[in-house]
């Protein structure tokens, strides 16, 4: 049996499954006709054929005849530096803000075009670290939905209003005839103080008015226990960093729950292994289904979501808590709530309790474990709160009954979209008619903006002035990085025209009065006013305009030492809560419904780049599906894909699924069913975010987008709200329908042929013999290698060994703290401008991503462990897909990277068949339009192509692509090319200033974004490099190279997982006998 699994196919090594992974390049689902077993130029029709897929015209024909090629547009700068050099980046500190997310950020500028998000170092809570949703937040600015200008409603569509003033006038005669009835500023969570001081001016001149705040995923409950428990109505600050026994109970702490970014670093400083004797975190989690979080856990336990309170119930009674200890009739779920509730004892102080659910009883339990484990005042910090999420659900609530009853004069909507996302949509968006002024702010036509009377589109972050306080007294800073691509307005300078409010009169709640009175700011761009506000508040706050400006250039003001306190913990409502907890009922069946680390909330569901990377756990890119596990799947279709191998393979082999119906309090959706090891018997998990469609069908794809349309269904309908918050699990009937759907799945068509990929063993046995790990590995060099012979890279080979002396490129990547979380896979694309492909070609695994995450599953077949390796070109120095390339088109340079070139590729493949670690990716199509053949991808849409691919390629969108790098054509391969880009220009660097050290460490793009640091780059010749010292000093009995025993000598090392549990895991359970083994087979050799 393989030790280490992506499917069940390659579970239960399949006839299927092997003819699959045989027919690597899935030539029989090539588009063209009339083929025999010959190939193409033997069809009936060669050139016909081969023209039609290659997407040639006689006007395509005409046009490659001429030299002239289209003229891209060129886009003025804000404000032109002095020493701006063309080519030449520039990079400025800003922050991605999309609702309650705040991410400090710096961006790259060329040429006056944001292309690039880094995180930014200056930044305590993210350190440099970002998301994949941050990563792709730069192509949103040039997303071809968004608004062009105001617009006012006539009759079924829209005309454009021409001028802001003619707007404002508009607004003002709207307002005047309210009468008197209030007006509603309905917003996601709001963080900026700016912002929010002209909100609560704004609202001060309408008696009965306020400010609504709403969140699409909601933490209600949370908000509504801590102020049950600690008289304040927030969130405190998570120090994992700090915590020597973590215990989550549903909250996917590193992908999307709360500040995920911030606490994927933190964690990573708890599993970083140090020493001799290292000690790390031990994690236990607690899930209905398999997150990102879980998948990282050393011990992990499933069960139903209506079991999460009775197993916090079950902790707090076992730590001594005065609450009844439900009864738990599964064993192992038991045994776990055991050891974790024995483990918080042994590290109080030391240790952390989150819960991902928004239910309010729930949270008040969880608070009072963290009293009992001391974690108040140390893992938990309620001198620093969280300001990502304070949306209210009884608050919108109370506002959709107010406007049904026609009691709201106006509502102006700004970063929220309740039409698609509230749980109750109709009821809103009836009560939204009867409203007399309906004001968004929105930047696309989206389902609820296209019901307001009027639209003022907001301006891109990347195109506007702001701030941002994430967690109390810390602060980040907003600046443009481009001039407004259409005719926006920001949201808080149509309020201040709209009140009248002088600029340069901040409000005295925004100055520190024991400063220095400062000369007003005026603005430097006609009508935005908010800039002049900003600058004016800030330079009041800090103490003038020389502060504000080197506070601007950092991106964010933070206090000189951290806060750290602990809350006043009130016990009044745990009897309570526990009391509703114990009366709770479950049922046979229940829903879960998560976000996803790509698509999130569906904010950005119209952005190709996060449409089409794959989820970490199950592989899928543009859609959602119901994720469920093998029993339930076997209970519904009778589909056994762990015992019948014909049934799993009619299930893995092909893209369609079988469809679910899924029914919660009348309310149904039907989803096709992906099954995955690790889920709950019970549940199945859905993912929100997809299913965006305009009101009318056929301008969907105008409105809401080209990438967002069609892309799976919307299942916030099946939330359900209980009076205090929205609650994300529920009881449902699942039924099987008799209709089936394409999944476009990765990572099913690669094999290893079961060699050994991947490396872990537990932390008491990497303490008795750290060696132990990778003893396999060390045998295998050993078998190759003639006797007497100690060095493998030149003795085990008949292959020359080649000097490489300078610089020699190296990387390493630590799986212990490689998340999955696929922020490194965006900002690859972002950096290299790899093409979106769109659903079809994934599903014909031609997916493109230079980097991928490889999923696996090892142990226990209904819950499994789960590990994650980052796959990328290997650059190997002795490479097997240089041999056999027929025009050298692949190459090995000085510096030991594998190169491509290009315009020299004629596209046979030989390389892409030859590489072990299957990292080619060919071109099959013209994805970016790199041919310059007018309407040559035309034929193709709809049968080849999907609209994504058209998104991408239009005169808008391409203005993200890097001109670093060169835009791939049809017909060739490419890969990663560790980004040589970066590599040239810290040479260059190095040169310049004749400094060695500058190329000692560079930041690949993959590295950059990694919140995590799991990633190092640099020169490994030099021993002071961190790839050098991790792999010959501090790291040498983890460090291990992919199929190190074929000889083909990578450039990528990986470091061995190790995991805090008691569990026996990794090579030691089913290799045991391999040392002797081997050395049999060599003596028989």
């Amino acid at each position: 049996m393989n030790k280490y699994w992506q499917n069940f196919g390659e579970l239960n090594q399949s006839e299927a499954f092997k003819e699959s992974t045989a027919n690597e390049f899935k030539e029989e689902l090539l588009p063209l006709e009339d083929l025999n077993d010959k190939g193409l130029l033997d069809g009936k029709t060669p050139r016909r054929d081969f023209l039609k897929y290659l997407g040639f015209s006689t006007a395509a024909a005409a046009l490659a005849a001429s030299c002239e090629t289209p003229v891209r547009k060129a886009v003025p700068y804000l404000h032109k530096p002095d020493n701006v050099i063309a080519g030449i980046p520039n990079y400025y500190a800003s922050t991605y803000i999309n609702g309650g997310d705040a991410i400090s950020v710096v961006v790259k500028q060329r040429d006056g075009r944001p292309i690039k998000i880094e995180g930014n170092d200056l930044s305590s809570i993210t350190k440099g670290g970002t998301s994949a949703q941050a990563q792709a937040s730069v192509l949103d600015l040039y997303d071809t939905t968004r608004l062009r200008h105001p617009l006012q409603k006539d009759g079924g569509n829209f005309k454009e209003v021409s001028t802001f003033e003619a707007f404002d006038k508009m607004i003002a005669g709207a307002m005047g005839s309210i009468a008197g009835k209030p007006v509603v500023i309905l917003t996601s969570t709001i963080h900026s103080p700016s912002t929010l001081q002209i909100i609560n001016d704004f609202i001060a001149k309408y008696p009965g008015s306020r400010h609504v705040q709403y969140d699409a995923v909601s933490y209600s409950g949370m908000l509504a226990a801590n102020e049950a428990c600690y008289g304040k109505r927030a969130i405190p600050s998570y120090h994992f960093d700090k915590a020597k026994t973590i215990v989550s109970l549903s909250a996917d702490f590193l992908a999307t729950w709360l500040s995920p970014v911030e606490f994927s670093r933190q964690y990573a400083e708890t599993k970083r292994i140090k020493g001799e004797k290292p000690e790390i975190s031990r994690h236990f989690h607690f899930e209905s289904m398999l997150s990102i979080t879980g998948s990282n856990a050393d011990d992990r336990y499933t069960h139903k979501p209506s079991e999460t309170g009775a197993i916090a119930l079950a902790l707090l009674a076992k730590l001594g808590g005065a609450v009844a200890a439900p009864t738990i009739s599964d064993a192992a779920l038991a045994k776990g709530i055991e050891k974790a509730a024995a483990a918080l004892t042994a590290s109080k102080g030391q240790a952390l309790v989150v819960c991902g659910s928004n239910d309010a009883n729930v949270q008040v339990v969880v608070n009072a474990i963290n009293e009992a484990i001391g974690a108040n005042g140390t893992t938990v910090n309620w001198g620093v709160t969280s300001n990502y999420r304070k949306g209210n659900d009884a608050d919108l609530a109370r506002l959709v009954d107010e406007m049904n009853a026609g009691a709201i004069g106006a509502v102006m909507v700004y970063g929220c979209n309740p039409a698609y996302n509230y749980g109750d949509s109709k009821k809103f968006t009836d009560g939204l008619s009867k409203v007399a002024l309906s004001v968004s702010f929105n930047a696309t036509m989206d389902e609820t903006t296209e019901l307001c009377k009027y639209i003022i589109p907001a301006p891109h972050w990347l195109e506007s002035w702001g701030d941002a306080e994430p967690k109390s007294g810390y602060y980040s800073l907003v600046q443009p990085l481009i001039n407004p691509l259409f005719k926006t307005r920001p949201f808080q300078t149509s309020l201040l025209k709209w009140m009248g409010a002088d600029v340069t009169k901040v409000s005295a709640a925004a100055n520190d009065t024991t400063q220095k009175a400062q000369a007003p700011v005026v603005s430097t761009n006609a009508g935005d006013e908010y800039e002049a506000y900003l600058k004016n508040y800030w330079a009041a706050k800090l103490g003038g305009t020389d502060t504000w400006e080197k506070a601007l250039q950092d991106g964010v003001i933070e206090p000189a030492s951290p806060v750290v306190a602990a809350g006043t913990f009130n016990a009044g409502k745990l009897s309570e809560a526990s009391s509703k907890i114990a009366s709770a009922k479950g049922s046979a069946a229940e829903l879960f419904i998560y976000e996803k680390v790509s698509v999130g909330n569906g904010a950005q569901a119209n952005n190709p780049w996060l449409q089409e990377l794959p989820d970490p756990i199950s592989k899928v890119t543009w859609d959602n599906y119901a994720m469920m596990g093998p029993d339930m799947a076997k209970t519904l279709f009778g589909i056994d894909v762990l015992n019948n191998q014909r049934q799993a393979d009619a299930y893995e082999v092909t893209p369609e699924k079988p469809v679910v119906k899924i029914t919660v309090k009348g309310r149904s959706v039907e989803l096709p069913a992906l099954i995955l090891p690790g889920l709950n018997a019970n549940t199945i998990a859905v993912a929100v975010g997809y299913g965006r469609k305009s009101a009318d069908d056929a301008k969907s794809k105008d409105r809401i987008g080209r990438s967002a349309t069609g892309s799976g269904k919307n299942v916030y309908p099946l939330v359900n709200f209980d009076g205090v918050a929205n609650q994300y699990s529920s009881d449902a009937t699942f039924a099987k329908t008799n209709t089936t759907y394409p999944l476009a799945q990765t990572q099913v068509h690669g094999y290893s042929e079961n060699r050994p990929i991947l490396f872990e063993t537990n932390l008491e046995s990497f303490h008795k013999n750290p060696e132990a790990v990778l003893e396999e590995p060390r045998e295998e060099r050993h078998i190759l290698m003639a006797d007497g012979k100690t060095d493998f890279r030149k003795d085990a080979t008949i292959y020359p060994d080649y000097v490489k002396p300078g610089v020699k490129w190296g990387m390493s990547i630590d799986l212990n703290t490689c998340t999955g979380c696929s922020a490194c896979v965006v900002a690859c694309t972002a950096e290299n401008n790899v093409p979106v492909v769109g659903k079809t070609q994934v599903q014909r695994a031609h997916e493109m991503h230079w980097l991928r995450i490889d999923r696996y599953f090892t142990g226990d077949k209904k819950n499994p462990d789960v590990i994650f390796q980052p796959m990328l070109c290997q650059h190997c120095d002795n490479a097997p897909c240089e041999n056999v390339c027929p025009v050298a088109a692949t190459n090995h340079s000085s510096e030991g990277l594998n190169q491509m070139t290009y315009n020299r590729c004629i596209g046979t493949r030989y390389c892409a068949n030859n590489c072990p670690y299957k990292v080619r990716r060919f071109n099959w199509l013209d994805y970016t339009g790199a041919d310059s053949f007018a309407d040559n991808q035309e034929p193709l849409l709809g049968v080849d192509m999907d609209e994504s691919v058209f998104q991408m390629n239009d005169d808008l969108t391409r203005m993200v692509l890097n001109p670093d790098v060169t835009v791939r054509s049809r017909g060739v391969i490419e890969k990663c090319s560790f980004c040589v880009q970066r590599l040239q220009d810290s040479k260059l660097e190095a040169k310049k200033h004749q400094d060695p050290s500058l190329v000692r460490n560079v930041k690949t793009a993959c590295a950059q974004a990694c919140p995590t640091n799991a990633i190092s780059f640099g020169n490994v010749n030099d021993p002071e490099s961190d790839v050098a010292r991790i792999r010959d000093k501090e790291q040498v009995n983890r460090n291990f190279y992919v199929l190190e025993q074929i000889h083909v000598l990578p450039n990528v090392s990986y470091l061995a997982k190790i995991r805090n549990t008691d569990r026996h895991i990794g090579a030691e359970e089913e290799h045991g006998g391999a040392k002797e083994e081997k050395q049999a087979e060599k003596a028989h050799a």
